[in-house]
């Protein structure tokens, strides 16, 4: 821990899904605007180790950072809105306190002592906590969770004591909480927000900022009602509206104060912020005049946060092409039968994104085969891209019975196989693994380079001949195939290094058909669009344009 870092800390109260990684990520992206360093973490108060893995309906996406760690979601948020570069030390469990702490007694470290949740657990955390503050100003910490919750607590005592240890000039408090409108009132309630703030101080916490999530701007003399009841100043009461596009979050915090009251509160001398590039990047959201339809084929299509960073990716292809991206969801289990056809009429491009198991997998590979076939761009990922080579062997290779050993172990052209060993550059050694390993954290994870094929699609996207990207995976192109396919018409694009792994593929003869074996919204941010989602999308409007003639 730095002599001059700062920590904010982030609670949420009333209930969940508020938005407090999205308003951490915006309170990151003023304090840059100031010319600030930032990093932030997020503690999270379930028992899993990580949510590596966590169904997509229980938890939504698993983010993957560079250095190969399965995160929660938000740290997606934390990247896209930040320059942050994140890791291991950005997300904390339960589960991993525990472990930690745990592993340490075994080995003797407690010279017999008692081992308790205070102090030995809260000790784990505010160290976790100190491994993120590494050169940076400040220390942006989100707990995960609501107010009231008995698994939150151990983080709550944690940051309690943080501001006895670090000092009041270096330690900040904010609440995010909700002022919800009742109509048949005609007016904003908040009592939601008092009873929350009592919780919290309950356990010793004083907020210093309220975040008040409501549909409207609060008028100055509600704000001075929560002020009073919540013991903050009236300037410390800052309206977290909602917005049409979350890229307004932090114009909206700037027009209430909420920077100028941070620095103010934690004693800081700043420039003024320089917001103009947020502001032309929104000005570019609301003025786009033309749009295409993109149609996502998976099978977490309920849970539209299973495919956050995605969504988002798409929204800055559509950004960097001056167009607005409508996104239809298709499950692929209800398109088995065949009807792919009849469900991506509308669509100027079709997206196979990543995912496990063998449920909906056919109607992947019939979203494929429509793609291909009629000519429509299309973009697999991971999995995606699994897919299509499955679809080219079967329909275009004639192995009618290829598929992946994923999901039928007996067949007799895995096209796609177990990955039972690569080379980690990372650690310059051999993973090995096999059906017996681990589930969690045992795949290919993080970023590997990648060597790309001059004039294919992928080069002319990246405008580079050597890539690095983000991989969360255990099956592979089988090369033992490669030959054939390429014979037929299949590109391979990229590769690793060492040629022993295929990353992207192409087809020839189709305007725009791209499968890659990582995952590139992980690195696609507002302002710079991953370039693979940029032509994806420009591939998409031209072939809008080219059909309504």
């Amino acid at each position: 821990m730095g002599d001059n870092t700062k920590y904010i800390f982030v609670t949420g109260g009333v209930l969940s899904s508020l938005g407090k990684g999205l308003a951490s990520a915006a309170i990151g992206a003023l304090l840059e605007s100031r010319g600030l360093t930032v990093t932030i973490q997020k503690l999270d108060p379930y028992i899993n180790v990580d949510p590596g893995t966590m169904n997509p309906f229980q938890h939504g996406e698993v983010f993957v950072t560079d250095d190969g760690a399965e995160t929660d979601l938000d740290l997606g948020h934390y990247e896209r809105f930040t320059h942050a570069k994140l890791g291991h030390d950005n997300n904390f469990t339960t589960g991993k306190i525990y472990h930690s702490v745990i592993s340490k007694e075994r080995r003797g470290d407690y010279l017999g002592g008692t081992v308790q949740v205070i102090p030995h657990i809260t000790d784990e955390i505010k160290h976790s906590i100190k491994l993120a503050a590494k050169d940076v100003d400040i220390v942006i910490v989100e707990i995960g969770g609501t107010i009231g919750d008995i698994e939150s607590l151990p983080f709550l005592e944690a940051i309690r004591q943080f501001k006895v240890d670090a000092g009041k000039d270096n330690t900040l408090y904010i609440h995010l909480t909700l002022v919800p409108y009742i109509g048949t009132a005609g007016e904003v309630k908040t009592k939601p927000t008092q009873h929350s703030v009592k919780e919290l101080r309950s356990i010793g916490i004083q907020p210093d900022i309220l975040l008040c999530r409501t549909d409207r701007y609060l008028s100055r003399e509600i704000k001075a009602k929560i002020a009073l009841f919540c013991n903050v100043g009236i300037d410390a009461v800052v309206t977290a509206k909602d917005v049409e596009c979350i890229y307004e979050v932090p114009l909206v915090f700037h027009k209430e104060g909420l920077d100028g009251k941070v620095v103010e509160l934690l004693n800081i001398w700043t420039r003024a912020p320089r917001l103009e590039a947020w502001e032309e990047l929104v000005r570019k959201i609301q003025a786009t005049q033309q749009s295409v339809t993109i149609a996502i084929v998976g099978k977490y299509v309920d849970l539209t946060e299973s495919y956050k960073s995605l969504n988002e990716a798409l929204c800055h292809g559509g950004v960097a092409n001056d167009c607005k991206v409508n996104l239809i969801f298709v499950d692929s289990e209800k398109i088995e039968d065949g009807t792919c056809s009849q469900m991506l009429t509308d669509a100027d491009g079709i997206l196979v994104p990543g995912g496990f198991g063998n449920r909906g997998i056919e109607g992947k590979i019939c979203s494929a085969n429509h793609a291909r076939v009629n000519k429509i761009p299309y973009f697999g990922i991971c999995l995606g891209m699994q897919i299509a080579v499955v679809e080219f062997a079967r329909n275009v290779a004639g192995l009618k019975d290829a598929n992946s050993s994923e999901f039928n172990e007996f067949t007799p052209d895995a096209v796609i196989y177990l990955m039972l060993e690569w080379f980690d550059e990372r650690s310059g050694t051999v993973q090995r693994r096999d059906e017996s390993s681990d589930k969690g954290a045992t795949m290919r994870l993080g970023a590997y380079p990648c060597h790309l094929t001059k004039g294919t699609l992928a080069y002319r996207a990246y405008s580079a001949g050597k890539i690095s990207e983000r991989h969360r995976h255990r099956y592979e192109f089988n090369n033992d195939y490669k030959a054939l396919l390429a014979e037929k018409g299949l590109v391979v694009s990229g590769s690793s290094p060492s040629g022993d792994l295929v990353e992207i593929i192409e087809i020839k003869d189709h305007p725009w058909f791209l499968g890659c074996q990582f995952h590139p919204e992980f690195k696609s941010r507002p302002m710079d669009a991953h370039p693979l989602f940029r032509d994806f999308i420009r591939a998409a409007l031209e072939y809008s344009k080219a059909r309504l003639g």
